[in-house]
């Protein structure tokens, strides 16, 4: 059936979820897991002024130390639930469009992702990124709610 899946997590409760299903997934399947987690460019308005440039090498550092922490996590995570598992970090992106390019870059055949569940004005104002992955994706993905 599946055979590579594509992890993707943020370190929220939410993602953890979809991190402990997928995992059993993937153990039930013999199938191998590529976990993925993003960070946002930062915005022109955060980094405007004088100082622009410091606040640009300070945001990138805390994305990297916070992606690293995430995947560190899950690769424990996966090495307990006896899962191969490989991490990448997808700086600079928007997570829906870094799951879906990875997914396709990679070959992945299943996009396993949490939802926060969002509605009403924090959906309209902060989007959904498992509806764009749903949306986008050539393969198929498992929400976990």
């Amino acid at each position: 059936m599946f055979k590579h899946i594509l992890l993707a997590t943020d370190g929220s409760s939410a993602s953890e979820k979809a991190v402990a299903q997928a995992l059993e997934l993937a153990k039930s399947l013999n199938a191998k897991v590529l976990g993925v987690t993003s960070t946002e460019l930062w915005s022109a308005l955060d980094v405007s002024g004088p100082d622009g440039r410091e606040r640009i090498t300070k945001y990138e550092a805390a994305a990297k130390k916070s992606a690293d922490k995430i995947l560190s996590n899950l690769s424990a995570a996966a090495e307990r639930a006896g899962v191969a598992c490989v991490t990448l970090h997808v700086p600079d992106a928007s997570p829906a469009v870094a799951i879906v390019e990875t997914a396709k870059r990679e070959g992945c055949d299943l996009i396993v992702m949490g939802s926060h569940g969002r509605r009403g004005i924090d959906r309209l104002l902060l989007g959904s990124q498992a509806q764009r992955v749903v949306t986008n994706a050539a393969c198929p993905v498992l929400v976990c709610r």
